[in-house]
């Protein structure tokens, strides 16, 4: 079979959700192209010889974009299998087959992949009515890059004094929580799944030839299987000592895993992402978050501990917003000296209720929302004060402005203070001593998309 896999974005990353199915399909026998098109144009040939084309679409933005190319390509190729596959597609799937799409994949998707490029080998077109959800043990290969653009095309890690060329890779799937505005849950429903320790460091060891010099693990949370991650980063930190790497835990995973800390620093850990969402505890509680604010200040404390970097992550813009406590969150990151930690469009994020989101069970969400929207691939919303989602809108083009312009995270701040802070002083903030390590792409889930990344495609 002549197969093409499309990525449309994945926040600045070398797609691993191309790479590792790409492996398994070549196995097999059948001859495989990439096309990632955060980075490269589609090629209209690539798309005019393939019997199967197949989106990968692990987030919401990577959806939106996904659309028209499916309609584009089904111009070209109108005979060809269109398939998506990744945690996106399922929750999408009456969206997307009125696209013309055939076959949709969840969860584990590696062998399912392969399942559907046998069965069009052998001549069966027929197509399942419900999308197909696999929690299966795949039968990982070392993921395959050829093909894919160099390293040097994607985000980069600022460790504080130079840009470091970046890789990715996966250690697991899912997440064993049920926090109730996370995209994972519709899909996992509480499962993960790890990848072979042996896989991950095969793929690790390629990236460093490939000339990384720091790994972003995209796991959901890292630490959902402690002992399997140290395990990998032990291993990593031993055989490439210079090596740096970045994680996204839970708030609740570092708390109650705080003896690891010092590994991770020791290990190369550049930075930790953790959804703090909000500081506000009766929001925290709607969200299911399992933590408190007392327990972001503890971390933060612990974190400064051990010497290890934050990046606290944020959806400031909820139904439960209010103009005070929005001012009361800036308030907080500056009195813990954390505004230079923040990536402003942080500050600017509203929250997404896409298809079969766990907030649909709260009464009060569903007073709120619209239908669902397929444009939207989300149910719209819109918060009780008017006045707050202005806000939000403005604060969102306020960012946007000031980055094209080339604005600190102060600065940044700073102009969000004057639009947010009700003619208030402006909260001091602490010189900064050492400018914070920082991926070039900045890191969201479970808002709204950026407009700009939108208008790109």
């Amino acid at each position: 079979m002549r197969i093409l896999l499309v990525s449309t974005y994945e926040l600045g990353r070398q797609p691993f959700g191309l790479a590792s199915p790409a492996a398994c399909l070549r196995t097999d026998g059948h001859q495989v192209a990439c096309a990632d098109l955060a980075v490269e144009k589609l090629s209209v040939d690539a798309a005019r010889v393939a019997d199967l084309i197949a989106f990968y679409l692990p987030m919401h933005t990577a959806t939106r974009l996904a659309a028209s190319v499916i309609e584009a390509v089904r111009r070209v190729k109108p005979t060809a299998h269109l398939c998506c596959y990744g945690l996106y597609a399922p929750v999408n799937a009456g969206y997307l087959r009125s696209l013309g799409v055939e076959t949709i994949l969840g969860g584990e998707f590696e062998d399912e992949l392969r399942r559907v490029a046998r069965t069009l080998e052998a001549g069966d077109r027929r197509t399942s009515a419900e999308p197909l959800v696999s929690f299966e043990r795949v039968h990982f290969e070392i993921p395959d890059r050829s093909g894919l653009p160099s390293l040097s095309r994607y985000a980069t890690m600022f460790d504080g004094e130079t840009d470091r060329v970046t890789g990715y890779t996966e250690a697991s799937r899912g997440c064993k929580h049920l926090c109730r505005h996370c995209p994972i849950v519709p899909v996992y429903n509480g499962t993960f799944r790890v990848v072979p320790a042996d896989v991950v460091m095969a793929d690790i060891r390629q990236q460093v030839e490939a000339g990384a010099q720091h790994i972003t693990f995209g796991d959901p949370d890292f630490f959902n299987g402690p002992t399997h991650g140290m395990r990998i980063v032990q291993r990593m930190n031993s055989e490439f000592p210079a090596l740096t790497y970045d994680v996204t835990i839970k708030i609740e995973h570092l708390l109650k895993s705080r003896d690891l800390l010092g590994g991770l620093r020791r290990t190369g850990c550049l930075l930790v992402t953790t959804a703090v969402e909000s500081i506000d505890d009766e929001v925290l509680r709607k969200l299911d978050k399992g933590h408190t604010k007392a327990d972001f200040l503890e971390l933060v404390r612990l974190f400064r501990e051990h010497e290890l970097n934050l990046s606290p992550t944020y959806i400031p813009f909820t139904p439960w917003t209010t103009w005070e406590g929005y001012r009361e969150l800036l308030r907080t990151l500056a009195e813990l000296d954390l505004v230079h930690q923040v990536a402003p469009v942080q500050l600017a994020l509203r929250l997404l209720i896409p298809a079969g989101s766990r907030l649909l069970e709260l009464e009060e969400i569903r007073s709120l929302v619209d239908a669902y929207q397929p444009d939207a691939l989300a149910h719209r919303w819109q918060h009780p004060d008017p006045s707050v989602d202005r806000l939000a809108e403005r604060l969102l083009q306020l960012v946007d402005s000031e980055q094209k312009r080339g604005a600190s995270r102060a600065e940044c701040f700073a102009a969000i203070w004057a639009e947010a802070g009700g003619g208030e002083p402006a909260p001091v903030l602490l010189p900064q001593q050492r400018r914070a390590p920082r991926l070039s792409e900045p890191w969201y889930c479970c808002a709204e998309p950026m407009p700009e990344r939108i208008a790109k495609v």
